[in-house]
């Protein structure tokens, strides 16, 4: 169960966005954003974006008139979404100081921690506010990216439980992953995080040898379901369901909304199929295809690369 590091750092170098590598002007940043497992430096685009460089604007305005507990989150929010993980974490750090007993502080410091592969601190911020917001009632969290019908759809409570157990599955303990998932399926209140809690579910089941109780989750996932925005993940599921192949699933419609991030996740999803049924040849070769994508903070490119570090030891 080994791959050549060699040729897997090439794949990357040469198809990679936000490489160092691969753009000389991202050398001269002062740190990288994001350390990979694979020993690879990942910087935040220096093009503009308008709309979300606008929104920032507003968060950093709406933050310097009041500097409160909320407008800490968003303007970490509205940073980490130009990928600046570094200063987004030193806002929500900072939020922390003036706020420690705020739990969507933690949640979203943690989630950011995800997204630079620090999986331990991830873990103990999203432990904490899981601590914090105990016995306290289901809290409808904004989107900062709305979806197609501009409306919210998870509770702060279910991402807390949701990125905690993506920590878990990343880091390989798919034993607390499992308990952090049962508890998400609990909070998961509507068609679209039901199919992305089972998704995730139904892995970590895989991944532990469960494959009863795999099989037996699949009965959640129904065709009467209505799906929103988690289109990707149904695809995988009904891939494990036997109703689509495998094919289809790794091809993306190019009417997509972003093609990338939906071959990132459904594409770790078809590798990870190949890797339960033994084919571990052709898993890697998925991820690789999965980490040669632009969205290096797409949870499927991390698990992706998480699986590729573990296969090479």
């Amino acid at each position: 169960m080994r791959t050549n590091t060699i040729a897997i750092a090439l794949v990357i170098s040469l198809t990679t966005l936000g490489c160092k590598e691969n753009n000389p002007e991202l050398a001269a940043a002062e740190a990288a954003e994001v350390y990979s497992l694979l020993g690879l430096e990942y910087y935040a685009p220096t093009e503009l974006n308008p709309k979300l460089d606008s929104n920032l604007s507003v968060a950093k305005k709406n933050f310097d008139s009041n500097p409160s507990e909320e407008n800490y989150i968003w303007l970490g929010r509205r940073t980490a979404y130009l990928s600046r993980y570094n200063k987004a974490i030193a806002i929500f750090s900072e939020g922390l100081e003036k706020y420690p007993n705020s739990y969507r502080l933690y949640r979203h410091r943690g989630h950011r921690y995800i997204s630079q592969r620090k999986f331990d601190a991830a873990i103990s911020d999203l432990e904490k506010a899981v601590e914090l917001m105990k016995d306290l009632p289901l809290e409808i969290e904004p989107d900062g990216q709305p979806n197609k019908l501009n409306k919210p759809l998870s509770s702060t409570q279910f991402n807390v439980w949701y990125h905690l157990g993506l920590a878990y599955y990343l880091k390989g303990d798919f034993e607390n992953a499992e308990q952090a998932y049962l508890e998400c399926l609990k909070v998961s209140d509507n068609d679209d995080l039901i199919t992305a809690t089972v998704d995730w579910l139904y892995m970590t089941y895989r991944r532990q040898g469960k494959v009863d109780a795999a099989t037996k989750l699949l009965e959640k996932i129904t065709d009467s379901m209505t799906i929103i925005e988690n289109d990707s993940y149904f695809k995988r599921l009904n891939l494990y369901k036997g109703l689509l192949p495998v094919d289809s699933v790794l091809s993306v419609n190019a009417s997509n909304e972003d093609v990338d991030l939906a071959l990132a996740t459904q594409g770790y999803g078809v590798g990870n199929w190949h890797l339960c049924q033994g084919d571990t040849a052709q898993a890697i070769q998925i991820y690789e295809r999965v980490i040669g994508g632009k969205h290096f903070s797409a949870f499927g490119f991390i698990a992706a690369e998480a699986d590729l570090a573990r296969l090479q030891k």
